[in-house]
């Protein structure tokens, strides 16, 4: 599947389970019930190799309780349409620094934990190791802990581990890439416009 957007919409159909003792008193399942214990399984699910979920837009169909008997719950098959933010190769994003190497440096962006800038896609930076690793540029430019890095997609893979989520290789081989300045507007800070 070549995805295309890094936002979309996309219509799934979960198995939701209803815990008995929460029933009502009539033993009838409200469809605010159904749709919490949707978001709670969501929650704990995370991401899908179609991309990081990211809400619930519209509850479309709630089915008849599945056949199969289980004392503790009881299961329903929903339908519904979520919205889901996928990494897709080419774009320009924005993360921040969490852990530094001598290879290169791991970045935070949205949902993702695991983007992965390598020092080869790193022109001109140069590794200064110490208390405060960091990465150099002759201009005096630095990457470091917590700074914000505009990067571009270089590569994109889903990995269905514990942690159930895309690796995200980044570059900055590019013009406008790189550390951020955060210095207000611009830089401009106390000018009067």
């Amino acid at each position: 599947m070549q995805v295309t957007t890094m936002l979309r919409e996309v219509i799934y159909i979960m198995r939701v389970r209803i815990p008995i003792k929460i029933l009502e008193n009539n033993k009838e399942v409200l469809t605010s019930v159904v749709a919490n214990r949707l978001l709670l399984q969501m929650s704990n699910l995370k991401a899908c190799e179609d991309g990081y979920m990211l809400a619930v837009t519209k509850l479309i169909h709630i089915g008849c309780v599945d056949d199969e008997f289980n004392s503790q719950h009881i299961i329903f098959p929903v339908k519904f349409c979520c919205r889901i933010f996928t990494p897709v190769a080419g774009e320009v994003m924005t993360g921040i620094v969490h852990k530094i190497s001598d290879g290169g440096v791991f970045l935070k962006s949205g949902p993702m934990n695991m983007i992965y800038l390598s020092s080869r896609l790193m022109p001109d930076y140069h590794y200064v190791p110490g208390e405060t690793q960091r990465f150099i540029r002759d201009d005096l430019s630095k990457i470091e802990i917590d700074v914000v890095v505009r990067y571009v997609v270089f590569g994109v893979r889903w990995i269905d581990d514990k942690w159930r989520e895309f690796r995200v290789l980044a570059s900055i081989k590019a013009d406008g890439l790189g550390p951020v300045s955060l210095n207000g507007l611009d830089g401009l800070d106390g000018v009067d416009l």
